[in-house]
């Protein structure tokens, strides 16, 4: 009998580099997670802005409740509507894609600006294919919101816990910002996961997830560690690219919801 995946818990991060959303649910669309990453600040020359160089951004905590994102830093908050947005649009870059984006409005920007202590603009992604990522590994184009790379990211629970068993410190599943995290028998078998279904919605598996220095930053408090990168480049280094977790993609649209089973299909 082969194993039985279930899913333990989904994640959303509205805006790129804050804090996330445990949901217990959600609706996954070709880009990602309804309202995953539509959001991201950018700097006055339009350059994104990330947790690598501003780690207090994992400290802005975002909900979503009638329509509007609220979001709270330390004792400030601020809310926006999910539909809001300027005319004027945007070109601005995530890694190597062009995407086209335009401005929440300006005094989200502005509340942002005095929090962050430089000049910031809050934009949003609007639509299926205003951002394009083109996969050197499997020679595809994928149409994705403002994440790194690809639209979701796969974990299995016994991934984080034979890292957690080398650890002098245990860390928790947020360091590493997934989407989906499923009960697993093995350490890293979803490596192999070629393609699957939760619910009525069909994913496949592109490749392993290299990681970055981002994961060393504690979402607690925001202080920068030296692990997990550490141990894990001992052991889960290929190539030079240290990975954890596997970036997935939707065929489908549909929602899925924690308990549900994860089928192999190939």
């Amino acid at each position: 009998m082969s194993a039985v995946h279930i899913v333990k818990e989904i994640y959303i991060y509205p805006i790129k580099s804050l804090a996330g959303i445990s949901c217990q649910s959600a609706l996954a669309e070709e880009m990602g997670f309804e309202n995953d990453r539509r959001w991201m600040l950018i700097d006055a020359e339009n350059q994104m802005i990330t947790q690598r160089e501003h780690r207090i951004m994992s400290q802005f905590y975002p909900k979503i409740l009638d329509g509007k994102i609220g979001i709270t830093f330390k004792d400030q908050k601020h809310e926006f509507s999910i539909n809001e947005h300027l005319d004027n649009s945007l070109e601005v870059n995530v890694w190597d894609d062009k995407s086209e984006v335009v401005e929440v409005n300006q005094a989200t920007s502005k509340w942002f600006s005095q929090h962050l202590g430089f000049e910031c603009k809050l934009v949003k992604i609007l639509k299926n294919g205003d951002r394009k990522h083109e996969s050197s590994r499997v020679k595809e184009t994928f149409n994705v919101s403002l994440a790194d790379g690809y639209p979701y990211l796969l974990i299995g629970t016994k991934s984080l816990d034979f890292l957690n068993d080398k650890l002098d410190e245990e860390i928790t599943i947020k360091r590493f910002r997934p989407n989906i995290v499923v009960i697993s028998e093995n350490p890293h078998e979803e490596d192999d996961f070629k393609s699957f279904t939760i619910g009525k919605v069909q994913f496949k598996n592109i490749k392993p997830c290299g990681r970055c220095i981002m994961v060393n930053n504690d979402p607690e408090n925001g202080r920068l560690k030296k692990e997990p990168l550490k141990t894990l480049s001992k052991y889960r280094n290929v190539n030079n690219s240290v990975l954890f977790g596997t970036n997935i993609v939707s065929l489908n649209s549909g929602n899925i919801t924690v308990g549900d089973e994860l089928i192999l299909t190939n």
